[in-house]
């Protein structure tokens, strides 16, 4: 089992966490909670975002997950 990588065990982690503070943050703001498939594609995207800003900015990637879904929770007006 890889541990490193797209289908890796940290990757899969880092998704699992940003789909938990998804879930967390619809149902504090009382908005109807999408389906699974949607919540994990937005976990997927938030991830590589994160990444990406982490690769640009040497930043903390839990961080940076975190920032991301107060963002789209912000834009999706939740």
């Amino acid at each position: 089992m890889a541990i490193f990588g797209k289908n890796g065990f940290i990757r899969k982690q880092e998704i699992a966490f940003a789909k938990k503070l998804l879930v967390w943050q619809y149902e504090t703001s009382g908005a109807a909670l999408p389906d699974d498939a949607t919540i994990f594609a937005h976990a997927e995207k938030i991830v590589d975002e994160a990444h990406l800003i982490a690769k640009k900015k040497g930043s903390n990637i839990l961080e940076i997950i975190k920032e991301a879904v107060k963002d789209i929770k912000n834009k999706k007006g939740l």
